[in-house]
């Protein structure tokens, strides 16, 4: 049998070689530095209508949340600066993507977005829900696509994506972002809400006469995506994604912002 002082010195031998096989992601290769910021600068764009992921302070414009956190970190990696872009919905940062002047955006993935963005797998799963008055007798999430139904969404949003493909009978109304779903859900009487369930959920506490509807309509895959294009970029964003979620960085960001009901998506394949 091995001596007590003789397994202490096979072990001191033997932790830099496991210890290198925990180590963080290979450096990121000169080509994937070069599409990442090809001004010098990491161009981010976070959507703070989606309060699970990031909010504007309202005093200092100052973002935060679990979104500027993971470009922060990407960031560092690339050794170059960051410059945050604010926008209030996700159709605003899809427009901009457009005009070339953002290099990282966070979306939920769409099939449409993609014929502009390259997506990483998601990193966090969030569930779409109803919003119904108290009084209606809408029940189920199978009952909203009715004809004479009336479906309220912020428009561009991935529900509203989601719902123009999916609603047969039911009318879709758009507003100009999430934050306007329930005001105009009771101003103009209509039948239904739809947007992300915490969002609803924080403006049903300020918002009497209304409930949600038990369940999800959509789970919303929220991804980090970079511009067609650049392909170096996109291989390692999806390499860094997948790190950010296996060592606990994305569950850790959740909890620090005290995000409840958003889940750290699986792995990607």
């Amino acid at each position: 049998m091995l001596s007590f002082a003789r397994l202490l010195s096979l072990l001191a031998l033997a932790v830099p070689f496991l210890l290198s096989g925990c180590t963080t992601m290979n450096p990121v290769p000169p080509a994937a530095v070069a599409e990442f910021a090809p001004t010098g600068t990491l161009r981010v764009a976070i959507n703070y209508g989606n309060a699970v992921l990031a909010a504007r302070d309202a005093a200092t414009g100052e973002l935060s949340g679990v979104s500027v956190d993971l470009a922060r970190e990407l960031a560092r990696r690339l050794g170059v600066p960051v410059a945050f872009t604010g926008f209030n919905t996700a159709g605003r940062v899809v427009d901009a993507v457009k005009t070339g002047t953002l290099d990282v955006m966070f979306l939920a993935i769409d099939p449409l977005r993609a014929n502009e963005i390259d997506y990483s797998a998601a990193y966090v799963l969030i569930e779409g829900a109803y919003a119904v008055p108290q009084a209606s007798p809408i029940r189920a999430n199978a009952e909203v696509d009715r004809a004479g139904v009336r479906v309220v969404v912020g428009a561009g949003s991935a529900y509203d994506l989601h719902l123009t493909r999916e609603l047969k009978a039911a009318t879709i109304v758009r507003v100009q972002n999430s934050q306007l779903v329930v005001s105009t859900l009771m101003e103009q009487k209509l039948e239904v809400g739809a947007g992300v369930k915490q969002q609803l959920e924080a403006d049903l506490k300020k918002t009497p006469g209304l409930r949600l509807l038990d369940g999800r309509f959509m789970a919303i895959h929220q991804a980090m995506g970079t511009p067609r294009g650049r392909p170096a970029a996109a291989r390692y964003l999806a390499e860094f994604v997948e790190e950010m979620k296996a060592t606990g960085f994305v569950a850790e960001a959740l909890q620090r912002h005290r995000i409840e009901g958003a889940l750290v998506a699986p792995a990607g394949r």
